[in-house]
């Protein structure tokens, strides 16, 4: 089935990077295994960073190859530096995400840096990866509103992507990264880049801090953006970024598409089956705005299959 809709899944990254008890290798590796299962095709199955700052993502180097391996899928971990770019090649991942933050306070506070200095070692990590031959995604935030600045200008966008752009990554994502953007600002931004850079290697990263996840991916899609980010029952967020809650749930985001009439290729209901483990998993309720709707499908198809 040809797919219109792209969604790579961050739950096993951004998702499970700031849960109190981490989870185990095995875990992880079943979630992995559960999503490549429903149909995700791209995947972020960790980050490669020190693990003194990030230690959920301790074990990121053995789950390449200790899960399932898929054809089409590409597993892909996110590095912040030389040191996280080796380690992803010698783990053998199918590609890398990189990030780069536009707002300088931001970037002071969380990576100890200049934005222009995050952008000069976004622009280096990338073209080692493309001599490496890794599928290269760039994350660029907050791409809306910023905690410390307020809203970031579409001038700051365009002065940090023009660069990005010329190495050609596979993607570049535009990241909410404490969920205050809004339909219309997120419509806005789409229009105007999508006139300066291609639209079909755009993506769209958005938190449900406010519950506007749906409505700012709407708003994505009818801008033509077809490439989205989502975690599996709206797990994690941003733990360096006051304000920032829950990413938007697949679940939810899956549903919209199709109710829209897009294929994305993935079954809601093995979705919803892997969110019922991660709540084992996690020990707290988890799930999107959709959950009503699906179980009363599911007890209506229950019902129907009993009485046959």
């Amino acid at each position: 089935m040809k797919q219109d809709i792209i969604i790579t899944e961050v739950g096993p990254r951004d998702g499970l990077q700031n849960e109190k008890a981490p989870l185990s290798r095995e875990q992880k590796s079943e979630l992995i295994n559960r999503l490549l299962a429903s149909g995700i095709d791209q995947i972020e199955i960790g980050s490669f960073v020190n693990p003194k700052a990030v230690p959920a993502m301790a074990d990121t180097d053995s789950l390449v190859h200790g899960t399932n391996s898929k054809a089409s899928a590409l597993k892909i971990g996110l590095i912040m530096n030389d040191r996280g770019l080796d380690r992803a090649l010698e783990a053998k991942v199918d590609g890398v995400c990189i990030v780069t933050v536009v707002s300088e306070t931001l970037c002071l506070k969380n990576n100890n840096r200049s934005a222009q200095q995050a952008l000069d070692m976004a622009l280096h990590l990338s073209k080692r990866a493309k001599e490496n031959k890794l599928w290269t995604r760039i994350d660029v935030a907050p791409a809306w509103v910023c905690p410390y600045e307020g809203a970031t200008s579409q001038e700051q966008l365009i002065r940090t992507i023009d660069p990005l752009w010329e190495l050609a990554p596979d993607e570049l994502a535009l990241c909410d990264t404490i969920g205050h953007a809004n339909p219309y600002a997120v419509s806005k931004t789409f229009e105007t880049l999508g006139e300066r850079y291609d639209r079909s290697r755009l993506a769209a990263h958005f938190h449900d801090t406010k519950s506007l996840g749906l409505a700012n991916a709407t708003a994505a899609l009818l801008q033509g953006i077809r490439r989205f980010d989502a975690s599996i029952g709206g797990l994690g967020g941003c733990p360096f970024a006051p304000g920032a809650k829950g990413n938007l749930a697949t679940e939810d985001l899956v549903h919209l598409c199709h109710s829209m009439g897009f294929k994305t290729g993935i079954d809601e209901s093995q979705l919803w089956s892997t969110v019922d483990f991660m709540e084992k998993s996690v020990g707290r309720p988890l799930g999107g705005h959709s959950r009503t709707w699906f179980q009363t499908q599911k007890a209506k198809q229950d019902k129907i299959q009993k009485e046959l």
